[in-house]
C-alpha cells in the first residue's frame, strides 16, 4: 500500500489519542465515584443527626419543614418496610436507594434516597436548581479534544509522510537506472539526513559506475593495439618463422599479461573496503631489490614502513617501468626520511609532463598530450601507484625539477603515526 506508512503513523497517533481518552475517563469515573461516597457519607450522618431515632413526631415533622423549605425539597420519611412516618410536600413513593444513596436508574435524577442506621428510609426530591446548571458529560469534552487533535495532526503526518514518500520515489527511479538522480533534502530532521546520506552514497557510486566504464572502454581500447600487433606478427611468423617475429609475439603476449593483471588488481583495489597492513617494510631494501631488476641506481636510508609488502613492492615496480619508458636516462630512486613521514622519489631525466597534467597522469590510461599512441605502457600504471599509495594512507605527487625530467615522490606515514 502506498500510504501505509502513513496510515501506520496516524492511526498511531489515533490510537494514543483514544487510550488517552479513556484513562481519562477512567480517572473521572473513578473521581466521581469517590466524591459521591463521600458526600452520601456526610448526606447520610447530617440526616441521622438531624432526624434521630428518638425524636417524637412533632420534632421530626419541624426539622423536615425546615430542611425542605432551606432546600426548596419535598422530603419523605419511611419506616424500613415502607410505611410513611412524617412528610413535607407532596408524599413521595417508597423506594430502596442504591449503593450511592441514588434511586434507580431511569428515574428521575432529582431524587435521592437514604437510609439512616435504624432502618428508616428517607427520600427527597430536590429542587430544580439545587445542583445548578447542568454541566456536560466529560466524556465528550475528551472525544472533542481527540477530535481536534486527530484534525490537527491530519497535515503534520501527511507533511512528514509525504517527504518520506519523494524520498521512496527518487531512490526507486534512481535504482531504475537514473544515477544521476538525487533525492530532494527538505528540513533540518532525520529525513533530511537521510536524504543527504542517500545523495552522498549515489554520488559516489555514480562516480564509481562512471570509472569502471571508462575503463571498461579504455582497456578495450589498448588491447587493441596489442592484439592486432600480435596477429599481424603470427601471420608473418607463419609465413616467414623467424626468432624477430618470435620475439615480437612475446613482447605482445607479455603486454596483454601486463595489462590484464593490472585491470584485474585495481578492480580488487577498487571492491576492497580495507588493505590488511600487517607488514613491517623495509622501503629500502625493497626498492633496492627493484631497482637492482631493472638496474636502476637506489640511494637513501633504511626505513620501515607498515603495509602490505606485495602491493607496496608493485607501487615501486610501476614508478620504475614508468620511468624506464616514458622517462629518459639516467633513472634514480631514493628513500629519505622526511619528519614524522617516509619519502619515496623516483626520478628520471626525460621531457617531464607538463604542470598542467600532473594530475591528470594518474587517471586510469590517459595519454599525456604530445605522446605518440603507440608508445606502449599508458595504461593503469600510474593510476594503481595512487590507488595503493592511498589504502596505506600514503599521497604521491608529481614534481617537475628544474633541470628536466619527473619525479614522482611517494610519502608514507611511519608506522608509529
Amino acid at each position: 500500500m502506498r500510504n501505509s506508512l502513513f496510515v501506520k503513523v496516524y492511526l498511531t497517533l489515533l490510537a494514543s489519542l483514544v487510550v488517552v481518552a479513556l484513562a481519562s475517563a477512567i480517572f473521572v469515573r473513578l473521581s466521581h465515584d469517590e466524591e459521591d461516597r463521600g458526600w452520601a457519607a456526610r448526606r447520610d450522618a447530617f440526616l441521622a443527626a438531624m432526624l434521630p431515632a428518638d425524636a417524637d413526631m412533632q420534632e421530626t415533622r419541624i426539622v423536615l419543614a425546615r430542611l425542605g423549605e432551606a432546600f426548596d425539597a419535598d422530603i419523605t420519611v419511611f419506616t424500613a418496610d415502607g410505611g410513611t412516618i412524617a412528610s413535607v410536600g407532596p408524599p413521595l413513593p417508597f423506594a430502596m436507594p442504591d449503593n450511592r444513596g441514588h434511586f434507580r436508574r431511569g428515574e428521575d435524577r432529582r431524587r435521592l434516597s437514604a437510609r439512616l442506621p435504624d432502618g428508616r428510609v428517607v427520600a427527597a426530591r430536590l429542587g430544580g436548581n439545587f445542583f445548578g446548571p447542568p454541566r456536560a458529560n466529560p466524556l465528550i469534552w475528551l472525544a472533542l479534544i481527540a477530535g481536534i487533535t486527530g484534525l490537527i495532526a491530519w497535515p503534520i503526518v501527511r507533511h512528514l509522510t509525504g517527504r518520506l514518500e519523494r524520498l521512496r520515489r527518487g531512490v526507486e527511479v534512481w535504482g531504475g537506472g537514473d544515477l544521476a538522480l538525487r533525492a530532494p533534502v527538505e528540513g533540518k530532521d532525520e529525513v533530511a539526513a537521510v536524504a543527504e546520506s542517500f545523495n552522498r552514497a549515489a554520488e559516489r557510486i555514480e562516480g564509481l559506475v562512471a570509472a569502471h566504464r571508462s575503463l571498461l572502454a579504455n582497456a578495450s581500447h589498448e588491447l587493441r593495439s596489442p592484439l592486432a600487433r600480435l596477429r599481424m606478427a603470427s601471420d608473418l611468423n607463419e609465413a616467414a618463422p623467424s626468432e624477430a617475429r618470435r620475439r615480437e609475439i612475446m613482447r605482445n603476449l607479455s603486454e596483454l599479461d601486463e595489462l590484464v593483471e593490472e585491470i584485474l588488481l585495481a578492480s580488487r583495489l577498487d571492491h576492497a573496503g580495507t588493505v590488511e597492513l600487517t607488514d613491517d617494510v623495509d622501503l629500502l631494501a625493497l626498492v633496492a631489490e627493484e631497482g637492482a631488476r631493472h638496474g636502476v641506481e637506489v640511494t637513501g636510508e633504511a626505513a620501515t614502513v607498515k603495509g602490505n609488502a606485495r602491493l607496496l613492492a608493485r607501487l615501486v615496480r610501476n614508478l620504475i617501468q614508468n620511468a624506464l619508458r616514458h622517462g629518459a636516462p639516467p633513472v634514480s630512486a631514493e628513500v629519505r626520511s622526511h619528519g614524522s613521514a617516509v619519502e619515496l622519489a623516483v626520478r628520471d631525466h626525460g621531457q617531464g609532463i607538463a604542470e598542467a597534467e600532473r594530475e591528470r597522469v594518474f587517471e586510469p590510461f590517459y595519454r599525456p598530450s604530445g605522446r605518440s599512441e603507440h608508445a606502449s605502457g599508458w595504461g593503469l600504471g600510474l593510476s594503481l601507484v595512487r590507488q595503493i599509495a592511498q589504502h596505506h594512507g600514503a599521497n604521491v605527487r608529481q614534481e617537475g625539477p628544474t633541470d628536466g625530467g619527473a619525479c614522482f615522490i611517494v610519502t608514507f606515514p611511519t608506522k608509529h603515526d
